[in-house]
């Protein structure tokens, strides 16, 4: 949906890179989720809303940066180890555990434990320090742990280490879940520890191995997500079962924070950028960086961020489908991050030069407004119309922009279907939950400001 919400944009759940070097056995990569389904204690919980702040703080930990706002009686009805689950949840994601924790019901619980599955996995193909023969056979099985109740990982050196030394916690809280998340979940996290194995040692070349490779480490995570949210049945079943417009809206976040983080990765010896797209601008992709490869550097900056366009069309179809209000802020909310991301990018000598994000102000305000399916349109159409603005004359991708800005202007200005909705409004719960996440929102983009800032004085960028 992963899982850096705030800031520049939003990663579905991770992302994850592949090294500009032929790659070691120990390479590097980094990241982007029918009733009683939980039991007794879903039970309890199914009518239990996020409501307050500063509860369940992790140890040694800033409640500004780990933010925890379950309702006291969601915490009074939690085990132990579903309670250690949120504070891992705090713990790994800063951002998107404020709106995991909005979502109604049994899905919160759900989509916690899958963010931490696969935070799990994510940790594991992330660590330098797993020898390749190791790793692999890792990836492919993880999924079987699951079901193994004593099994952990204690070898690793990441900082989101706990999440595998703890496993068993987390593998519990997955068993106590019912049968119907328990078979997304293991699918999806079969999935794509098979396709992060493939991609170890493989480079994006073609444009198709990008959308392969976001399909694995994002769209996997859209489709998991949309099953999720049908199995709750808080959505319709085709939600879940339209797999091509859940993948685009994993692929669209993932790709914009491909594009956005060039410069990132390419210092710290990592390529995203593929190879098809940068070969016809430079000899390698760092040489984008160079000043006299500006011109270059734009042309193939614009041509990825429209490759990234064609997906939001998908986009707004699946956003006119949801009709909970919880899972459609959910998900809506990335969504017209990564818009204002792209037209903050397009054509954008920053890019390449140091950090490029939106102003905190900004973000704030569409996650605020970002509420309902035409105000949604009227995002996504307003960032649209700020890159055709941009397009320049002499682009060589200019008539593939302006085709897919015009898809984008039919779709955001089409009327939606009257579906009938699950929660016909704004209650003041939902109110007091969304301003409540426009402040964790700002305090979290207020501390990336300030570690943007450290890092550009590293990276003189």
């Amino acid at each position: 949906m992963a899982l850096r919400m705030a800031g520049a944009c939003c990663k579905w759940i991770f992302k994850r890179s592949l090294a500009l070097a032929p790659r070691s056995p120990a390479s590097a990569s980094r990241s982007l989720l029918a009733g009683g389904r939980l039991g007794e204690r879903g039970a309890q919980q199914a009518g239990c809303r996020a409501a307050r702040p500063g509860a369940l703080p992790p140890a040694g930990s800033s409640p500004h940066r780990h933010p925890v706002f379950l309702c006291s009686s969601c915490q009074d009805a939690m085990s132990q180890s579903l309670s250690t689950c949120y504070v891992y949840l705090n713990q790994t994601s800063r951002s998107f555990a404020a709106v995991i924790q909005a979502l109604d019901g049994e899905l919160r619980h759900a989509v916690c434990i899958f963010y931490l599955v696969l935070r799990a996995l994510d940790t594991v193909e992330d660590d330098m320090t797993i020898p390749l023969e190791k790793k692999v056979p890792l990836l492919n099985d993880f999924h079987t742990f699951l079901y193994q109740a004593d099994w952990r990982f204690t070898e690793s050196h990441e900082k989101d280490r706990q999440v595998l030394e703890d496993f068993p916690t987390i593998s519990l809280e997955f068993r106590n879940l019912g049968q119907e998340y328990r078979d997304v979940i293991s699918d999806i996290c079969r999935r794509m520890g098979m396709g992060m194995a493939e991609f170890l040692e493989r480079e994006v070349g073609a444009m198709k191995d990008w959308d392969q490779y976001c399909h694995y480490v994002a769209g996997l995570v859209g489709i998991g997500l949309s099953q999720l949210f049908s199995a709750s049945r808080l959505e319709d079943p085709e939600v879940g079962q339209d797999t091509e417009l859940a993948n685009s809206m994993g692929l669209f976040l993932q790709k914009t924070n491909i594009i956005r983080d060039y410069l990132e990765d390419t210092q710290q010896g990592r390529a995203f950028w593929p190879k098809e797209a940068w070969s016809q601008f430079a000899g390698h992709l760092e040489d984008l960086a160079k000043p006299e490869m500006l011109e270059s550097a734009l042309s193939c900056l614009n041509l990825l961020v429209t490759d990234a366009l064609r997906h939001v069309p998908d986009v707004i179809d699946y956003l006119v489908r949801l009709r909970n209000q919880s899972v459609f802020n959910f998900c809506a909310i990335p969504q017209v991050m990564a818009i204002a991301t792209l037209s903050a990018c397009y054509n954008n000598p920053m890019v390449f030069q140091g950090v490029v994000k939106i102003r905190k102000g900004q973000a704030v305000t569409l996650m605020m407004e970002a509420t309902n399916i035409r105000a949604a349109q009227g995002i996504i159409a307003q960032y649209s119309h700020e890159i055709l603005q941009k397009v320049s004359l002499t682009d060589p991708s200019r008539a593939k922009t302006i085709h897919a800005l015009a898809l984008i202007r039919e779709k955001s200005s089409a009327l939606p279907p009257a579906l009938p909705s699950r929660t016909p409004h704004l209650s003041p719960v939902y109110l007091s939950a969304a301003m409540l996440l426009a402040a964790l929102s700002w305090q979290y983009l207020s501390a990336t400001a300030a570690q943007a800032q450290g890092t550009g004085d590293m990276h003189e960028h």
